[in-house]
């Protein structure tokens, strides 16, 4: 047997996607970091570029919470005392301390009686969704949802589904209506922070219209939230979408893997969901979990975030947003605006959004261009995503290439 007949195919299926300019192409490799220096933040080396240092703006780690000296100790004690890797899945003798103590304090800082950890953010989605669905459950999404939860969604295989208007509460609530008698059980799910564009979910006024029809469907609803770009980075003490709007879903999935600057997924609710998780979500029963040196390490960082030096942290990545968006606009650029460090510049063109990143890529800025179908035709975009690592001078440097740019167009 060899791959001679399907390789064709393969090849034809990426010529496409090279003629429609919409394939990822080489990774970039970063090859080392330099420390901050001279008022700058830390710069990075990458393969091929000899020495040429670049500022890292498209990075999910919005409070420098990776490069954090007591996150990296934590992890690297850990790892010497229970090694490097777990060497099984949880119930096979996968379990470590630090697994525990992480989701004891994951449950306690999102004011959940458990939480419950997996290898990936995306992972936790695709685990959750399908064990919340029956084959007589209604699921509804918003419509411009992340991946991970349009593939949970086609893997959970509900009865019917259902999309609503990009932040529209009133369309929830008609779909709602429109399914009324239909099934027994719905199951609403929204990303907390969105990430292409940087804006939330109105939870507060999602949540309302789902109570108001609770009582027509005979197993409920169920609110499910994904804020893996809103925990540590977005309310006043970094807890997100529901800290912001005030309210909060009966599921979060978030991440460890951005703000807190580690790796791995998770899931808080009450007990009797997370203990039903742990029997039945295939993602956390066959799968290894995060290596006890990434809880441990997880667990200083979300330390860290609750502590005074996290809400100085925050109120650093504010200032820093504020001070970007508002010199994109005073520069002519459209933007969109919003509380949390994610920035996007609205090019609206492929070709021009490519020009941008290759610009500022010679200018050693590492920008992250967001084409169709990643984005609606017509809304392509250069996102930038601040961070507590940069600095004011940082940030004026941006700004200058960006003035430079609209100059060269």
């Amino acid at each position: 047997m060899t791959l001679s007949k399907i390789k064709p195919i393969l090849e034809s299926k990426l010529l496409e996607l090279r003629t429609q300019g919409i394939t990822k192409g080489n990774e970039r490799v970063i090859s080392g970091v330099k420390p901050a220096a001279n008022g700058y933040g830390g710069r990075y080396l990458l393969a091929g570029q000899g020495q040429k240092q670049f500022l890292r703006m498209n990075s999910n780690s919005y409070l420098g919470l990776a490069m954090h000296p007591a996150v990296i100790a934590a992890e690297e004690k850990a790892c010497r005392a229970f090694g490097a890797g777990p060497g099984a899945v949880r119930f096979i003798s996968g379990t470590f301390a630090p697994h525990l103590e992480l989701e004891k304090k994951l449950a306690a800082f999102h004011d959940r009686e458990a939480a419950l950890t997996m290898s990936a953010a995306y992972a936790t989605v695709m685990g959750v969704l399908p064990q919340l669905i029956t084959d007589n459950t209604l699921i509804i999404s918003d419509a411009l949802n992340h991946n991970c939860i349009i593939n949970g969604i086609r893997l959970a295989r509900p009865k019917a589904k259902a999309i609503y208007r990009h932040l529209d509460p009133n369309d929830l609530e008609a779909k709602l209506v429109d399914f009324k008698g239909k099934v027994d059980r719905v199951v609403v799910v929204t990303d907390g922070i969105f990430s292409m564009r940087g804006d939330h979910a109105p939870l507060d006024r999602l949540v309302a219209v789902c109570n108001d029809h609770e009582n027509e469907y005979a197993e409920g609803i169920i609110t499910v939230i994904d804020d893996s770009h809103g925990i540590g980075a977005f309310g006043a003490t970094g807890r997100g979408t529901e800290e912001y709007t005030g309210t909060r879903a009966d599921i979060l999935i978030a991440t460890l893997g951005k703000a807190l600057g580690v790796n791995g997924g998770y899931v808080v609710a009450d007990q009797t969901v997370i203990s039903f998780l742990r029997e039945s979500a295939p993602f956390y029963i066959y799968s290894n979990p995060i290596t006890p040196g990434e809880a441990a390490a997880a667990a200083k960082a979300l330390d860290i975030l609750d502590s005074d030096e996290g809400e100085k942290l925050l109120t650093l990545v504010r200032h820093l947003t504020n001070l970007f968006a508002q010199g994109l606009v005073e520069l002519g650029y459209e933007i969109i605006a919003g509380d949390h460090p994610i920035v996007p510049v609205l090019i609206r063109d492929t070709s021009r959004t490519a020009k941008l990143v290759s610009f500022l890529f010679e200018q050693a800025i590492l920008a992250t261009g967001i084409n169709y179908p990643v984005v609606p035709k017509g809304e392509e975009e250069v996102r930038f995503q601040i961070s507590a690592a940069h600095t004011e001078q940082d940030i004026e440097l941006a700004l200058d290439k960006m003035a430079l740019f609209r100059k060269k167009l």
